[in-house]
């Protein structure tokens, strides 16, 4: 990943760079879904979708149903590649570690909770709270899944998606409370929950980003 413009070919990643390149992907992936939608039922909608993404080498191609799906994988894929070889070593690194263990608990507390209360599912809170926690706990797999050297940044990034998706679930879980769609002790086991994996994901980022610091100095965090 040396090559990703404005990163430079000669120094490591650091979280900010890897932050930038993960949105950029999620605003591709965004984008494409958008045209997708937007020009479903289009008899150009394979044209219309690669001159919008700028997939300009496909704007002569003949079959633009492969061409444009293989592009669009391609881009998704570069999230996938940032995984480590393997998914039962990845299951070995992220699944045993203490702060995924307490996240994945959490969403399988939500669901029992919806088990309780299905009119839960119908609530936009509800859903914003079951969703993000979710998103929380695959941040957090993805940022577990290795610690080698040259992933200290990527590490960072993840946690810090994991970090802003569980403050998230955080508000939603006050919304709850608020229009009393909570009583008072399940709002409190809720919210001990969510801030263990809360400042789980603080101490860890603290802990990273000193170890960053101790193999290549203050570089990246003067910005």
């Amino acid at each position: 990943m040396a090559g990703y413009e404005g990163g430079g070919s000669e120094r490591m990643w650091d979280e900010y760079d890897w932050e930038r390149f993960l949105q950029e992907q999620d605003q591709k992936t965004e984008k494409y879904m958008q045209l997708v939608e937007t020009y479903l039922d289009d008899p150009q909608r394979d044209e219309i979708i690669a001159r919008e993404m700028g997939w300009t080498q496909l704007l002569e191609a003949k079959d633009w149903s492969a061409e444009v799906d293989a592009l669009f994988d391609e881009d998704v894929e570069q999230d996938d590649d940032l995984e480590p070889d393997g998914a039962s070593l990845a299951a070995e690194t992220f699944e045993e570690h203490h702060l995924y263990q307490a996240a994945f608990a959490l969403t399988i507390w939500i669901d029992e909770l919806f088990d309780q209360k299905p009119s839960l599912q119908n609530e936009p809170a509800a859903i914003k709270l079951a969703t993000h926690s979710a998103l929380a706990s695959a941040k957090l797999a993805a940022a577990l899944s290795g610690d080698d050297v040259d992933e200290i940044g990527m590490t960072i990034a993840y946690l810090k998606r994991a970090l802003k998706a569980i403050t998230t679930s955080m508000n939603a879980a006050a919304q709850l409370l608020s229009e009393k769609l909570l009583n008072g002790t399940q709002h409190s086991i809720l919210q001990q929950r969510l801030f263990q994996v809360r400042d789980g994901i603080i101490t860890l980022m603290g802990e990273y980003r000193a170890e960053w610091r101790r193999r290549f100095g203050s570089e990246g965090y003067c910005r």
